[in-house]
């Protein structure tokens, strides 16, 4: 599809908001809108050495964790796997041993798959402690097995298995080292042999583990938290891992989408258990999958806005908008956005019904 030659509302508002906060370096944001015909795919900032490029590979974070789930559908589809499945029955009884203690009780061997794609585990979040350790020595020695360990022995869980939900890496690591067994390759050797390459997302590839189908002319964006830029601490890629880690392009993501929403990845019965199979995470969303999606609260939280898909904590984003049939990919790459990308891309669905 053809980009608008007409400078849209849409480019507008993006622009002038990336512009007013000091704190951005690059933001990108694609809009496809197969309603409206509409197509974007917008970069701005004062970049680093050079002004952001559309084209550049950017690191989606959190967003990764769509795509762990689909690995994991995949799977399941091919019969290696089912949702259900416990979880023990694929990871070693060191790492299972004293895995989920709550209230003095071992809850370890009844965690099934679907916990923790749906992040109803229990298990504590292993991220963000860990993450201030990096930022405190960028030099820190962790991957994504030494992650879960250590919130063995330092954290607690929060809730049986499947009762409630509690969002946390470290159900994704987990799921990341269950597909390693599985398959009896790397994690990111999965992801490039199931999605990258199947989908030609030839500039995609998993931060600081694996290398794009072809080489992008454009440099990976950076990426922040507060004044340091996190691309080259090598320690942070082995902290993310399945939990995130997805490099790509806008036009790379859309494509991941638009194979998802029409079933070219999985069938349209295994995506409808990763969407209806859900727990309330926070007010106004429900959480499938490794997928969040809008719940409706009256007043505040209006129906125009129900749509779902993926967030990070880099602030980028990457939904689905059923109703207008468009999806809205972006990131500012700026932890500062972790929540502000949310009321961002809810004023593009209102200005995007006004196209």
């Amino acid at each position: 599809m053809p980009q608008s030659t007409e400078i849209s509302p849409i480019e507008t508002f993006f622009r002038k908001k990336v512009r007013k906060d000091k704190k951005i370096v690059n933001a990108y944001l694609l809009l496809h809108s197969n309603k409206t015909g509409l197509h974007l795919n917008l970069a701005e900032g004062p970049g680093e050495n050079n002004k952001p490029n559309p084209l550049q590979p950017v690191y989606m974070a959190s967003v990764g964790k769509l795509f762990t789930s689909v690995i994991v559908a995949i799977l399941h589809e091919k019969g290696e796997l089912s949702f259900e499945d416990h979880i023990s029955h694929y990871l070693d009884s060191e790492l299972m041993d004293g895995l989920h203690i709550y209230k003095k009780n071992n809850y370890s061997r009844e965690i099934q798959i679907r916990h923790l794609l749906n992040q109803t585990s229990g298990l504590p979040d292993n991220f963000y402690p860990l993450f201030d350790k990096l930022l405190a020595n960028h030099s820190l020695d962790i991957n994504p097995r030494k992650a879960v360990e250590w919130a063995k022995k330092n954290l607690k869980p929060q809730n049986v298995p499947g009762k409630k939900s509690y969002y946390t890496d470290t159900n994704y690591h987990l799921l990341g080292l269950i597909v390693e067994k599985i398959c009896g390759e790397p994690f990111h050797a999965v992801m490039k042999r199931l999605i990258f390459a199947p989908l030609n997302m030839m500039n995609s590839y998993m931060l600081h583990y694996s290398k794009p189908l072809k080489t992008s002319v454009y440099k990976e964006a950076g990426f922040y938290f507060d004044q340091t830029r996190l691309n080259e601490i090598k320690g942070f890629a082995g902290l993310d891992f399945s939990g995130g880690g997805v490099v790509a392009p806008m036009e790379d993501s859309l494509k991941f989408m638009k194979a998802l929403t029409s079933y070219k990845l999985i069938s349209e019965n295994t995506f409808e258990i990763m969407i209806n199979d859900k727990a309330r995470l926070y007010p106004g969303w429900d959480y499938g999958y490794g997928i969040w999606q809008v719940r409706p609260i009256p007043i505040l939280l209006p129906s125009k806005y129900q749509s779902w898909g993926v967030l990070g904590a880099t602030g980028a984003f990457m939904f689905y908008h059923p109703e207008l049939d468009a999806y809205i990919i972006g990131s500012f790459n700026h932890q500062a956005w972790q929540r502000k990308c949310v009321r961002f891309m809810f004023k593009v669905m209102d200005k995007l019904r006004k196209q």
